[in-house]
């Protein structure tokens, strides 16, 4: 079965467009919108939420002068400039930059795959599953499912989004400020770097409205629980590596943690915030062991409009990409774009709900989606986000 990413667009042609990452090209105007949008170099939309101390020289030190990037040079995307090794992320707040109109409009282009992606399984893919019609999370979406929102952020082709899930941090407990996403939300993988202007938004859309009664929203209405935007964000080795925008490639590897802050500070932490976060299981068991996982995300191509959270329940099956890589987790879902990076949940052997994936890729019909099984690599993307602010 054929694999591309599929498109967040309000269009019949791209319908059934796969999803590598469900990301979304924005307007070009939003360039206009980015230039007059700035914050103080001193300050991170509130006096007590600080830029990094060494952000200015480490902006310097890679060519980038932190008002000018603020002020609009953060749109520039010369791909010999873009950076891309693990250490490089930098994302300073800009505030008012996603306004209200910028986060409904988010999208993403329309990409080609390659058939050979699931050539090589090795006889241990399972048979396609029957597809799971996907359903509307009742609203609040805060009182059912207070862990989950979109993450926002800015690519090469305009405005794009994900789904994400905010997890425990072991060296914060009950005040994490971490958030699990796909690896394809926070970078580009092979031949390309980290997105900017990176944000979390948990319970967009809380109340559930339509894309037609959100045309007038307030930032309030779309994000009440705040805008917390990464201060810091790690992904594989693998998909940095070997990622790609298009087919299955790095998809085994394609999750990443992010380490956020609001930005206008209210003096609690995310799950604070939110009222909730999910542990996160590294010795999740095969998928016969399993009865159940649910995917939550908010998919955005037709017919969903990008705007609602949704979940699809399945027993999961197996995918192989590659017999050298882990295999993948697998279930009948109808969502399609904005669901990537959206949290897969399953109950542990203590019967209490956890995060054992992710959504990364899914076929052009929709029926599908599947996720990485996370071991060793993801435990030590986590681990080392929460070791990295454990004194904070």
């Amino acid at each position: 079965m054929p694999f591309k990413r599929r498109p967040a667009l309000a269009t019949a042609a791209v319908a059934a467009v796969l999803a590598l990452s469900a990301t979304a090209c924005g307007s070009s105007d939003d360039s206009a919108d980015a230039a007059k949008a700035s914050a103080s170099s001193a300050q991170q939309g509130a006096d007590d939420i600080k830029l990094p101390d060494n952000l200015n020289d480490k902006l310097k030190n890679l060519g980038v002068d932190l008002d000018e990037w603020k002020n609009g040079a953060w749109n520039k995307w010369d791909r010999d400039d873009w950076l891309r090794e693990a250490g490089d992320f930098i994302n300073p707040i800009i505030k008012g930059l996603w306004k209200p109109d910028r986060m409904r409009d988010a999208q993403e282009p329309e990409e080609q795959v390659d058939d050979s992606d699931i050539a090589d399984d090795q006889g241990v893919t399972d048979p396609d599953p029957q597809p799971v019609k996907a359903q509307e999370v009742d609203s609040p979406y805060s009182s059912r499912v207070p862990y989950a929102g979109k993450v926002f952020f800015d690519g090469p082709e305009g405005s794009m989004v994900c789904s994400a899930t905010v997890v425990e941090d072991p060296a914060h407990p009950g005040k994490s400020n971490m958030v699990w996403t796909a690896g394809h939300c926070v970078h580009a993988g092979k031949g390309g770097g980290w997105y900017k202007n990176l944000m979390f938004v948990p319970s967009y859309n809380d109340s559930g409205k339509s894309a037609a009664a959100l045309e007038n929203a307030t930032k309030e209405e779309l994000a009440p629980k705040g805008v917390w935007w990464a201060d810091w964000a790690q992904t594989s080795s693998q998909w940095i590596d070997s990622g790609a925008a298009t087919g299955g490639k790095g998809a085994p590897y394609d999750f990443a943690v992010m380490h956020v802050k609001p930005e206008v500070s209210g003096g609690k932490s995310l799950e604070e915030t939110v009222g909730g976060a999910l542990p996160v299981d590294f010795n999740a068991p095969a998928v016969k062991s399993i009865d159940e996982i649910t995917a939550t995300g908010y998919p955005a191509a037709p017919p969903f409009d990008g705007q609602k959270m949704n979940q699809c329940a399945d027993q999961p099956g197996r995918l192989s990409l590659d017999a050298k890589q882990p295999t993948m987790y697998r279930i009948g879902c109808t969502m399609t774009a904005g669901s990537s990076g959206g949290g897969w949940v399953a109950n542990g052997a203590d019967g209490k709900p956890a995060l054992v994936s992710n959504t990364s890729i899914g076929p052009s019909n929709a029926t599908w989606l599947a996720g990485p099984h996370l071991g060793p690599e993801a435990k030590g993307v986590y681990n080392a986000v929460s070791k990295k602010f454990a004194g904070q």
